[in-house]
Order: structure tokens, then C-alpha cells, then sequence
């Protein structure tokens, strides 16, 4: 007997808009056609091919036979008291991921995530606890900032890829995100107010530089030498300080841009006045920006928090050193903010509760 085969559906939100126009024309549709879809997906953020309604009744019928929309579910939504709301996102197969709205004076920044967990292994961090799942398509890491939006009916104006995953990790899904964000016909979000987080993959590094984008690389630092960096972060086994610190060096001239180095403080590891002196030394003549991090506390982690005071005077002393930093701003402390947090306790929940058959469910 023949075995029923299970095609799997084109998502069609996940296609910059060449590729889209190549899709649309290979299925004998006017190119035109395309322009006019992106729009209905990444400018008014349809979910329903059905709300095109400019676009021919043969052609939708084509698309719900064929494709799809990334279309999150949000499972559970929490709001800090500085108007900070995290969002806790079932994707269509299951898994779950975070995205974080934070609100600012010059406008609502949103976080996201970029693959669902993390395999980096960052001993500070939440999300990488449970490993590495997949990576996201563009356009569910889209849908993140979409399904933000629609939640609050407020505009984003910056995105920061600094949520679940490694951005550089899943490199050639997140070149297609950034294009559709920052595609005119779409929300048409400036290069200029993205920021990219990674922890250090100097390949992806190289490889950024040669794409010329106008965004800010935040790299990672969390410790001025080999010893302490890699206690914390085992990816510096693999791309260690010397061959870190030239591949930024080299990113800046490639591009012309900046580059901001993240410091998360923990107590009695990297907060030392040493460590601010070495750090100093290490960046010296860079121009960089340090942004120093009071982290958030995560359950299973052996690290916590520096003072506040003792951040100010690490802060002091770098500036007194010449190099130019600042401290984050905490946001959402009373919602589980840091990154990995809220899904962790969702899956720590799932493992409790029996299902239909009384068996314990499978977490994501």
C-alpha cells in the first residue's frame, strides 16, 4: 500500500523579499505579487492568508495548500513594574521560547531570541542549561517583535538579539531576519538601532564584517584574560582572548563601527580592581564601549551578583583608565528577566503535571 507522504508547507513569512519574489514568480504569479505579500506579512502582520484581500481567491488557495505563517502562541506573559513584559512563545511545533519588551525614552526596544535553548554552555546563563534544540527560521524570529506589537499596539523602534541562543550560530537565518526587518516594505527597522549579542564565534565574526552592516556588535567579554573567561564562558577554549580581541579589532576597521564589549559583574570572580586594569590593557586603543552588566540571578548557578557600589567603582576606574563604560540599566528584575528564566520554569512545571494517560508530559 502507498505510504501517504507528509509534505512539509513552505513558510512563507521566512522569505526576504527576493526570495519570495522568486517563489511567487515560480509559481506563475506576476512579480508584483510579491512585493504585496511582504507587506501583508511583515508591514501589517497578517497571520491568515485570508486577510489578503487585494490578492487573487486562485492564488490564496495556492498558499494555504502550500504554505504556512510563523505565528507564535503566547503561553504566558508577565509585566515587571517598570512596564517591562516578557513573553514566554510557543512556536508551531511545540517548543518554546522568550522575547522581551523593554520600554525607554527614545522608544520600546524589543529582545529575541534567536535559537530554541543555547549549545555555547555560558555557566552565568539560564538558557543554555538545557542545551540547543534548533535554530529559529527569519521569520519566527520576526514574529517575535510582530507578536510584541500586536500585544501592546505599541511601536518598536530597536531590536537587540541578546535572548535565548547564539545569533552568530545560526548566521545565514539571522542575515535573512535582519534584511526583513530593515526591508522598507516591511517595518523597515534601521540597521542603526539593532544590536547583535555573541558570545565570541570569531568565525562569525569575520564573516559579519564582510557583510558591511551599519548594526552594533556586542560581544560577549565577561572577563579580561584566558583563565577566568574560560571558568565562565568554554567557548573561549575555542577562540581565546588572542584570537578574540584581533577579529574585533579587525571588525572595526572592516566596518567602521564600533564596537560594545558586555561585562556581566559577578561577585568574586571579574569585579576586582585588577580585572578592571587588565581589562583596560586588553582593550586599550579600541575605542570600545564597555557595558558593564549586574547580572540577574539564575537557580543552579554558582555566580552571583556584585553590589551596586562595587560596580560604580569598577565603572570609575575603567573610565579613569580611559575607556569609556556604562552600567546597564536593570530591567524586569521581578519577572525572572534573565534570558532563559521563564522557560526553564515553564518546562519545570510540564515535568509535573501528568498528562491525559497520567504519565509526566515531555517539556520542551
Amino acid at each position: 500500500m502507498e505510504q501517504t507522504r507528509n509534505v512539509q508547507k513552505l513558510c512563507l513569512s521566512d522569505l526576504t523579499l527576493p526570495k519570495l519574489t522568486d517563489y511567487i514568480q515560480s509559481i506563475g504569479q506576476p512579480a508584483f505579487r510579491a512585493k504585496q505579500i511582504f507587506k501583508w506579512l511583515h508591514q501589517k502582520q497578517v497571520t491568515d492568508f485570508s486577510a489578503m484581500t487585494d490578492q487573487p481567491k486562485n492564488l490564496i488557495a495556492r498558499l494555504e495548500q502550500d504554505c504556512t505563517i510563523a505565528a507564535p502562541v503566547i503561553r504566558r506573559r508577565q509585566q515587571s513594574r517598570d512596564g517591562t513584559v516578557k513573553y514566554l512563545l510557543q512556536l508551531a511545533d511545540g517548543n518554546c521560547i522568550e522575547t522581551v519588551l523593554m520600554r525607554y525614552h527614545y522608544g520600546n526596544t524589543v529582545c529575541v531570541s534567536t535559537q530554541v535553548g543555547c549549545a555555547m554552555g555560558c555557566r552565568f546563563c539560564a538558557s543554555t542549561q538545557a542545551g540547543r534544540v534548533r535554530d529559529l527560521t527569519p521569520g519566527e524570529i520576526a514574529s517575535e517583535i510582530y507578536t510584541a506589537r500586536k500585544d501592546t499596539g505599541e511601536r518598536v523602534s530597536h531590536v537587540v538579539l541578546m535572548g535565548i541562543g547564539e545569533p552568530l550560530h545560526n548566521f545565514d537565518n539571522v542575515m535573512d531576519f535582519l534584511e526583513l526587518i530593515s526591508c522598507p516594505e516591511g517595518i523597515n527597522i534601521g540597521m542603526r538601532n539593532i544590536s547583535l549579542s555573541t558570545c565570541g564565534l570569531v568565525p562569525g565574526i569575520e564573516k559579519l564584517a564582510r557583510r558591511h552592516l551599519q548594526l552594533t556588535l556586542s560581544v560577549s567579554l565577561h572577563a579580561p584574560n584566558n583563565q577566568v573567561r574560560s571558568s565562565m564562558m568554554p567557548v573561549n577554549d575555542a577562540f581565546p582572548l588572542e584570537k578574540l580581541i584581533p577579529a574585533c579589532r579587525s571588525y572595526q576597521k572592516e566596518t567602521g563601527r564600533r564596537i560594545s564589549f558586555e561585562y556581566s559583574m559577578v561577585k568574586g570572580v571579574n569585579d576586582s580592581p585588577r580585572m578592571a586594569r587588565e581589562l583596560a590593557d586588553l582593550i586599550r586603543g579600541m575605542g570600545a564601549h564597555v557595558n558593564l552588566i549586574p547580572i540577574n540571578p539564575v537557580d543552579g548557578s554558582p555566580y552571583s551578583a556584585t553590589d551596586e557600589a562595587n560596580v560604580r567603582r569598577f565603572q570609575k576606574m575603567l573610565e579613569d583608565l580611559g575607556v569609556n563604560a556604562t552600567v546597564r540599566r536593570r530591567l524586569g528584575t521581578d519577572i525572572s528577566a534573565a534570558c532563559g528564566q521563564l522557560r526553564r520554569e515553564d518546562a519545570g512545571q510540564q515535568k509535573k503535571q501528568p498528562d491525559q494517560s497520567g504519565e509526566r508530559t515531555n517539556a520542551q
